[in-house]
């Protein structure tokens, strides 16, 4: 795992709440439309259907609440920036957690989304930034680990979209913005250096590759996309070489071609 030695970027707490809120809020919605044709349809996500898909979600969420019902940890151990490195080591304990939560929600998933939401709502409102929550990968501040849900939130309302054609569930602007800045601080990190500018307007830029470092005027590495498209490269719901052919994503520049970078998370 890279270690965080870049300045952590800052999130104001008020906005990552309120986002966190609004977009389990926005797939909770979505949910109650969804028929049972529609429930057993294939994801993106291995053999995940939409109902176990949906379960996900609120469990994502539901963790905020689990996780402050317990005694706080004695010391902060995972800071925000290890956290997309860390994802893909607990990927078969997620599914297997995923898989037990769909079956004992069975058809009450309406009932499992308004609890999760009332849980969070009355958790979050006694509850500080500063304060630890043990996550699977060790002890981070609440602040923190409810950016993460933004980025839990957003991939997944996009896989919800993906596997339910014309659902269109609507995307909080705070919460993409927020997963989408994440995602290109994880890049940053990964690959530390100057030579490339990856732009995703009007959410984030960041610098990153080894190399010459430009110090005035357009650099000579450029690579820009959409927020969507670049969480679903950093996600692995899209390659490189896809998004470049269907002009998602431009890149100009030696060293501008981020294929060997990608995904981030797994």
């Amino acid at each position: 795992m890279p270690p965080a030695k870049k300045r952590t970027r800052t999130y104001d707490s008020a906005k990552i709440r309120t986002a966190v809120l609004a977009q389990f809020g926005n797939v909770r919605e979505a949910v109650r439309t969804l028929t049972p044709e529609q429930l057993a349809r294939p994801t993106r996500l291995g053999d995940w259907t939409v109902h176990e898909l949906a379960a996900h979600i609120a469990m994502v969420l539901g963790t905020v609440h689990r996780y402050l019902s317990v005694p706080e940890p004695v010391k902060h151990e995972v800071p925000l920036m290890d956290w997309p490195f860390a994802t893909v080591t607990a990927a078969a304990q997620v599914d297997e957690d995923t898989r037990a939560l769909a079956e004992s929600a069975g058809t009450e998933l309406d009932e499992l989304f308004t609890r999760t939401l009332t849980d969070i709502e009355a958790s979050l409102a006694a509850a500080p930034d500063q304060r630890l929550v043990p996550s699977r990968f060790g002890a981070m501040t609440l602040g923190d680990f409810l950016v993460t849900r933004t980025v839990e939130l957003t991939v997944h309302t996009d896989d919800l979209n993906d596997a339910v054609p014309g659902l269109d569930v609507p995307y909080d602007r705070q919460a993409l913005a927020a997963c989408a800045r994440l995602l290109a601080d994880a890049l940053a990190l990964k690959a530390p250096g100057a030579s490339t500018e990856v732009r995703i307007p009007p959410y984030a830029v960041v610098q990153c590759v080894e190399g010459p470092r430009h110090t005035r005027g357009t650099p000579p590495n450029v690579v820009e996309t959409d927020p969507l498209t670049w969480i679903r490269l950093a996600t692995g719901r899209t390659d490189w070489a896809s998004a470049l052919a269907g002009a998602r994503v431009s890149a100009s520049g030696e060293r501008a071609d981020l294929s060997g970078l990608l995904p981030i998370m797994g």
